[in-house]
């Protein structure tokens, strides 16, 4: 998905160092982008990340979700939310064992917080916005239908560049 050729409003929540955000925000200047996390530490690190990178077009704030943005729209949402099972066994390896369980783990099966997301998101979507969300490669199909279920349109998922099922995104009509 590119974003449309004019100036557009992004919100990246869930945020973390700003990664997603500061990286829309360089490759397009026009746009405006505001990176929530709940984490003070994270809004400070991508702060810090923004000042370092000389990015102007990006502000960062703390709070949890859409309440520091209440009452305003975005033309797209993207979120790397928890979205690992508390009960996977992979928490135990690997670098994740290092990061904070608040930034992996959700409940139901990992599926909370993006649902939460799929069905706050139209409060805070432009009609014709997007919202786009990284899940575990095992949960397309689910997200993919809690999209639908809401009433998104043109719900697809991408593969990440290892071939997974990644990211599922669909578009907000308005209501």
């Amino acid at each position: 998905m590119r974003l449309p050729a004019s100036p557009q409003k992004v919100l990246d929540l869930g945020t973390g160092t700003g990664a997603v955000a500061l990286a829309i925000a360089s490759e397009r200047p026009d746009c405006q982008l505001i990176g929530v996390d709940l984490q003070p530490e994270a809004v400070k690190l991508a702060q810090h990340n923004a000042q370092k990178l000389a990015i102007s077009n990006a502000s960062f704030v703390q709070g949890s979700w859409f309440t520091p943005v209440a009452g305003q729209q975005f033309a797209v949402i993207v979120s790397n939310p928890p979205y690992i099972d508390a009960a996977d066994p992979h928490l135990a390896e690997g670098d994740v064992r290092f990061e904070p369980a608040s930034a992996l783990v959700a409940d139901n099966a990992g599926l909370a917080d993006l649902q939460t997301l799929i069905e706050q998101a139209p409060q805070h979507l432009l009609p014709g916005g997007w919202l786009l969300l990284e899940h575990g490669w095992q949960q397309a199909q689910q997200v993919q239908q809690l999209f639908r279920q809401a009433g998104y349109h043109q719900v697809a998922t991408v593969k990440d560049y290892g071939g997974n099922d990644r990211v599922s995104l669909g578009q907000w009509q308005g209501a």
